[in-house]
């Protein structure tokens, strides 16, 4: 596989962006600058075709590409690759992926309905699209246990390595850690969709994401980010927003485990209860 990595092809003012703005506090208004984080399109191309358009925090453009294929069942491995780069002219909104020959002959349904899956806003409908869902991505192994307190600690760490959201308090962001719970790798984004496939992406590149097993996310889980999580291998979910029910039916049929945080000291497990220990924190879904 050819990458070609990251340029800099984009300065840091791109990926926020300063506003005057009127904040009004106690009956007293002020004038002053804020900072937000920034939003532009991204195109990804398929074999020179048009295969999805995502609203992103411009940077990490490989590694978006890269997690957004595995997510999608573009590819299973990073050899499925032949290159992953930006376009001839180095718009660096513009990723070009092709595929392996051998590839492609056993994905020709995904490449023919384009983006069916995942959609950054508006999800999926109807059942035959969830049937499709559910065939494309295997149930989890049991190997990895986490002790409940543990889990705060990785919320906590997922908040500390966030760089925009204290400053603009408009971005997600998605931790992975291996089973020792160290960190293998970080992403934050615009869009919580977004946030996961770049982590993903940068463990896939690197050849580490073999070793994840636990994703912590600043967002609610949604059943796009359960197919993403899911295709990555990964076995615990956790996040400081309640799941939607249909990520939760999905998890539950793929032996996932999916938690939420609240308040820093309740822990609330919606399915997969039996890789959390120590449970005197933890609240059983009513």
């Amino acid at each position: 596989m050819r990458v070609e990595r990251n340029i800099q092809s984009l300065s840091e003012g791109k990926n926020t962006e300063t506003y005057k703005a009127l904040r009004y506090t106690g009956g007293r208004t002020s004038e002053g600058v804020l900072e937000l984080i920034g939003e532009e399109p991204l195109l990804i191309r398929v074999e020179g075709r048009p295969f999805s358009v995502v609203m992103r925090t411009p940077g990490d453009e490989m590694a978006h590409a890269a997690g957004f294929c595995l997510g999608e069942g573009l590819v299973d491995g990073r050899d499925d690759f032949l290159t992953l780069g930006y376009c001839k002219d180095l718009d660096p909104n513009v990723v070009e992926v092709r595929l392996r020959p051998e590839r492609k002959a056993v994905i020709g349904d995904i490449l023919e309905r384009r983006s069916f899956i995942s959609q950054t806003s508006c999800g999926i409908c109807g059942k035959e699209m969830v049937r499709d869902l559910y065939q494309k991505l295997e149930v989890a192994p049991n190997d990895f246990t986490v002790e409940a307190d543990r889990l705060f600690g990785c919320i906590t760490r997922l908040f500390q390595s966030q760089s925009y959201y204290p400053r603009t308090k408009g971005s997600h962001a998605a931790l992975i850690f291996d089973r020792n719970l160290e960190v293998l790798s970080f992403a934050e984004d615009v869009g919580r969709h977004n946030a996961l496939d770049k982590a993903v992406g940068k463990a896939f590149l690197e050849g580490s994401l073999d070793k994840a097993c636990l994703l912590a996310m600043s967002s609610r889980i949604s059943f796009e980010l359960v197919q993403k999580a899911a295709r990555a291998r990964l076995q615990v979910l956790v996040s400081k927003s309640r799941p939607t029910s249909l990520a939760v039916a999905i998890g539950r049929s793929l032996n996932l485990t999916i938690a939420s945080t609240f308040g820093g000291s309740e822990l609330i497990i919606f399915c997969g209860q039996d890789r959390i220990g120590g449970n005197k924190n933890v609240s059983e879904p009513k």
